[in-house]
Order: C-alpha cells, then sequence, then structure tokens
C-alpha cells in the first residue's frame, strides 16, 4: 500500500523573524508556505513534531502530500526544507501546489539493487560506487514515482550505468536527458578496490621484469 502524507496547517498572519520564532518556542510549530498553480502565496504553519516524524520516511519528498486548511484540503509536494544549523529543528517548509495535467519536476531516489548478488561483486571483488543518490524526474501528478530502482546485477567489472541506462516508469522522464546526451551522467560503477589494483600493476610489472631476464 502506498504512503500517504496528511497535515493539518494553520493559517499564519504575522510575520517576519520575530513572529516566526515566538511560533517555534511557543506553539511548536514552524512557519511555511503554500505556492504556485497561478495562485496567491498563503502563508501557513503546521506542527513541528508531525513534520519532523513524516521526515523519518524518504518517501515524503516524492509523494503527493494532502494539507488540510480549514477543513479544505490541498495537493502540494515539498519543495523546499530549512533546518536549523546545529539543533535538530526545522525552521521552515515550502510546498508547491499540484495541478492535475500539469507536469512536475521533482528529484525522486534511487534505490540499488542486487549489489551484493552482483557477480563482478561476488566472485571479482568489485566495489560498487554511488555517483548519483537522486534524479529530477518530469511526470504528470497520478505518475510521480516514490523511487527509480537500479539493477546492477548484470553489471561487469568496470562497467557503468548511465542515466539513459535506467528503467524509467511509463509517463516518467529524466530532466536532465532533456537537455542533451552531454547530460546522460554516470549513476553507478564497480571497480576494484584501489590497493588491490595497485598490488595487480605491481605483479605485472615485477613479471614483466623477470620474463625480460
Amino acid at each position: 500500500m502506498a504512503q500517504e502524507f496528511a497535515f493539518e496547517v494553520f493559517l499564519r498572519d504575522d510575520k517576519g523573524k520575530g513572529a516566526s520564532r515566538r511560533l517555534r518556542r511557543k506553539e511548536r510549530k514552524i512557519p511555511a508556505i503554500i505556492y504556485g498553480a497561478n495562485k496567491e502565496p498563503v502563508a501557513i504553519s503546521l506542527w513541528h513534531n508531525d513534520l519532523k516524524k513524516a521526515l523519518e520516511h524518504e518517501a515524503i519528498f516524492s509523494h503527493i502530500l494532502t494539507l488540510s486548511l480549514d477543513g479544505k484540503e490541498e495537493s502540494v509536494i515539498l519543495k523546499d526544507l530549512q533546518r536549523h544549523p546545529f539543533k535538530p529543528l526545522l525552521t521552515h517548509a515550502d510546498f508547491l501546489r499540484v495541478e492535475k495535467g500539469h507536469e512536475l519536476h521533482v528529484n525522486v531516489p534511487l534505490h540499488f539493487m542486487n549489489e551484493d548478488t552482483a557477480p563482478a561483486v561476488k566472485l571479482e571483488g568489485g566495489i560498487v560506487s554511488h555517483q548519483q543518490t537522486e534524479v529530477e524526474v518530469i511526470c504528470l501528478p497520478k505518475d510521480l514515482p516514490e523511487f527509480i530502482e537500479v539493477d546492477v546485477s548484470g553489471m561487469a567489472m568496470d562497467q557503468t550505468i548511465h542515466l539513459s541506462d535506467l528503467k524509467l516508469p511509463e509517463g516518467v522522464r529524466l530532466a536532465a536527458l532533456a537537455q542533451g546526451p552531454d547530460h546522460d551522467l554516470a549513476v553507478a560503477s564497480i571497480h576494484k578496490p584501489r590497493g588491490v589494483k595497485a598490488d595487480e600493476a605491481e605483479d605485472a610489472e615485477n613479471e614483466g621484469e623477470e620474463g625480460g631476464e
């Protein structure tokens, strides 16, 4: 069953840094804003701990969220989140309105599959390196994936998976590839550890010297 995220939010009349500090300290809420869809931005607040608990789930960043304001619900995505520089506190959130029939640009996490069972890892001692941990997708709200799988089971030693190699759900495309082939970035690769490579190179050099004697 797909994860769902819903939050009760409240209109925020007082604005400014002082008002935001009072909101966080006395009411245990954080200031936020709802914007987009050619509508006026709305200043809101929501319970700090509700949002903090929801952030324990990676999926919140790639899901349509529901905000309930005075009994009316609005569909949004979490577009930006600000945190205190050294305390475990959230300080501000930006929510972007979602419109049916209008495409979204959302960062979606990558889930790397079958790393331990890939022959290049299991039999040859290779190590998988992740060059990307998330990608920006373009899609309609109904097609928004929670994550994108990257299957490394078929990768050979010194092979690299690029963005163009990813299997995307129907209706989803990558923002980077829309900019042209020069943006087909590496996603993951398998290589032998540096120390092993150096040892193999040294062994090969020694064998060459012995063969020349």
